[in-house]
């Protein structure tokens, strides 16, 4: 990480069908070795099946299942005179949007059986509903934090 300044923020260019830069980051997080049309079709075809199991419109659901995983708590470690705190810490919105996408994109993967756009597809029905894994992740990341809250005064 460097001292000097921050890292330069990259602008996205929204995807072609949706128009949403929402939808170009989560594709550029599927993605796997530079296939980037692979991943657009996982996900084109998972919202399809959104689409076909909830009567309603698949990018919605997308949106409401990824604001339903953003974190509002984390922890975070913090050296003072030889002990390591967690300390918990307000989570940046860029950085709300990335761990949300990251986890959603995990769990797909990890669920067993059928093609990744079924799974991912079922991750975020569930994610918007309030269930399934990436939502249990958010909430275990601020229980940790409350559980922490103690050292909260160590907070840079």
């Amino acid at each position: 990480m460097s001292r000097r300044k921050r890292a330069e923020q990259r602008e996205v260019l929204p995807d072609p069908k949706y128009n949403r830069i929402l939808v170009t980051k989560f594709v550029n997080g599927l993605m796997l070795n530079g296939g980037k049309s692979i991943a657009e079709k996982i996900l084109y075809s998972a919202l399809d099946i959104i689409e076909e199991r909830t009567k309603k419109n698949g990018l919605e659901i997308f949106e409401k299942a990824v604001e339903n995983v953003k974190p509002v708590l984390e922890v975070r470690s913090r050296r003072v005179g030889g002990a390591t705190y967690q300390v918990p810490v307000e989570v940046r919105s860029n950085r709300k949007q990335a761990l949300a996408l990251r986890w959603i994109i995990g769990y797909a993967k990890a669920r067993s059986g059928k093609s990744m756009a079924e799974k991912l597809a079922e991750e975020l029905i569930d994610a918007s509903n309030n269930q399934g894994n990436s939502i249990k992740k958010k909430e275990d990341t601020h229980k940790m934090a409350e559980a922490n809250k103690a050292f909260a005064h160590f907070r840079w």
